[in-house]
Formats: structure tokens, C-alpha cells, sequence
């Protein structure tokens, strides 16, 4: 899957946020059928995130993803029937309890790339993991096995504390998460790389606060995540800033790339004083890697 940094939420049923959407900098938009929409209005915003997925048929800059109702909501298979038609890039799946609903997701996506004449497979899936109280003791199933459609992982901090019965997700003297939001953080992150799917940081829901969302995304980045989920227009340019390695990143993972091909055979070499091993390989790699496909995003 290619690298996305950024993940913009957009009202499925507003015409003007859907419009102003095309300009945004975001490597994706998510196309919202959930929480942004009102029951009542379901039908219409199916609609226009159908017309939307039509007639933006060249994702090459900027993928279409389409949040759908949980699977336990009579919405949801509603909601894949609509959108499927425009051949979104993937579905987002919230409210999870397990893998299992991953993988109904998966068999459902089966038959209606085939209804649509959709190549198999082409339909991704990113996994809102931890917006229950279940997710939360079912991260194991992930590696029993889970659809490969499965490309991207986030966890969720404001549904997870509904869920949890609390009043708040967060220290009221440090800001910081609490207990079980932090272990959230770290599981989405720990079973996002076991399965090989990108973990994105969760929302920062401040959005007048850019300088905070900032060093959110900076302390994600430091930590595994690639991106974020964005909730106002204004994030998306921040987010993508944050998760793009510097000049200086990128020259340096460059000489230690370099300093290992003009050393073959060894498993550790030196480089401005500094000894560099196997994980500093990998790791430099990935920068690169992460540079040449945000490359074909720009």
C-alpha cells in the first residue's frame, strides 16, 4: 500500500466540504457515512459520495476512502451497496470488536467487486480498532489471521471513553492519555506492524491548536505511526509536514545506506563517529522508501 500521511474526514452529505475537499492537501480523504451524518439524511449523503467516487476517478494524488456505519448497524450494509458503484480506494471500519468484523467486511467487499466488474482485491480496508471496550482484549485475533485487505490500523480515544463509561480520556494535571488509551495506542501500533499494515495516529480533536497537533504527530511519528487522521481542513498540510522526513533525515539515511554497500558483508560499520548496525539499515531504508512514495503523492 502506498504511504498515506494524511486522512481528512468529509461530511458524505455536504456539497460545499465535498467541493472545497479537491483542493485540500490531504493524501486521502475519508468520505463520512457515520458520525458526521444524521440518520435522516443517509440516503442523500450515499448519494453524493457515490457521485463524488464517479467523478473523481483519478485517485493518483489523492486516494477516496468511504467510512461506513459499524456492521452491527442495519446502515452498514446499506451504505456498501451505494458506494461501491464509484470503486472507492477503501472502506473505513469503526466500532470493531475483533477481526471477525474485518473479515465480514472482506467476504461482503468479494461479492460486490464482482457485482461491479471491480478487480478482486482492490478494495482496501483501514480499522478503526479501538472504539469498544471489546477491542481492547481482542488484538490477538489480528494475528490468527485477518484479511490482507486490511492495509491500515487507528485506534480511537473519544468512542473507546464513551464505551469505558469515563468522563475523560485524559490526565486532568498532565493532559496526558490515561491508562487504557495509552495501552490502546500502544496495541494499535504494536499489531499494525505485526500484520504489516500502517499505523495511523488517532485524531487531534483541538483543531484550532496546530502547533499541538504538531507535536502530537511528531510524537506519533517518533513512536511507529505513519499519519493521521484529520478532523478539520486546516490539519492536513501540519499532518503531512510532520510525517515527512527533513532534508537532513533524508541525507542522513542516505550515507548510512551508502556506508553499507561500500561495506559488504558487514553488520556493523562507522559513520561520523557513531556505529551503525543491521536495525540503522532497516531503518534508513525506510526513510527512503517513505521519501520515493510521497514523491509520487507531490
Amino acid at each position: 500500500m502506498t504511504i498515506i500521511r494524511s486522512w481528512l474526514f468529509v461530511p458524505g452529505d455536504s456539497e460545499r466540504k465535498l467541493e472545497k475537499s479537491r483542493e485540500n492537501p490531504a493524501d486521502a480523504l475519508i468520505l463520512d457515512l457515520e458520525d458526521s451524518v444524521a440518520d435522516e439524511r443517509q440516503v442523500i449523503a450515499r448519494e453524493m459520495t457515490c457521485a463524488c467516487l464517479k467523478e473523481r476517478s483519478d485517485r493518483s494524488k489523492q486516494q477516496l476512502w468511504v467510512r461506513i456505519n459499524p456492521l452491527d448497524n442495519p446502515l452498514s450494509l446499506p451504505d456498501l451497496a451505494a458506494v461501491m458503484p464509484g470503486a472507492p480506494n477503501g472502506i473505513v471500519l469503526p466500532k470493531v470488536y475483533s477481526s471477525d468484523e474485518v473479515n465480514l467486511l472482506s467476504d461482503y467487499l468479494d461479492i460486490l467487486e464482482v457485482s461491479h466488474g471491480l478487480e478482486k482485491g482492490s478494495t482496501k480496508i483501514h480499522c478503526v480498532a479501538t472504539e469498544t471496550a471489546a477491542s481492547l482484549l481482542t488484538f490477538h485475533t489480528y494475528l490468527d489471521g485477518v484479511s490482507d485487505r486490511l492495509v491500515a490500523m487507528t485506534w480511537g480515544g473519544e468512542d473507546l471513553a464513551a464505551a469505558l463509561g469515563a468522563s475523560d480520556n485524559k490526565h486532568p494535571v498532565t493532559g496526558e492519555y490515561d491508562a487504557p488509551y495509552e495501552f490502546a495506542r500502544t496495541m494499535c501500533l504494536a499489531t499494525s506492524r505485526a500484520i504489516e499494515a500502517q499505523p495511523v495516529g488517532v485524531v487531534y480533536v483541538n483543531y484550532k491548536d496546530l502547533d499541538g497537533l504538531e507535536a502530537d504527530c511528531l510524537r506519533d511519528r517518533k513512536a511507529g505511526f505513519i499519519g493521521k487522521i484529520a478532523i478539520h481542513p486546516a490539519q492536513s498540510e501540519v499532518i503531512n509536514r510532520a510525517f515527512t522526513p527533513s532534508a537532513d533525515e533524508v541525507e542522513h539515511a542516505k550515507r548510512i545506506v551508502e556506508v553499507f554497500e561500500q561495506n559488504p558483508g558487514l553488520g556493523t560499520v562507522g559513520l561520523d563517529g557513531k556505529m551503525y548496525d543491521m536495525p540503522h539499515l532497516k531503518q534508513a531504508r525506510n526513510v527512503l522508501e517513505m521519501m520515493a512514495q510521497i514523491g509520487e503523492l507531490t
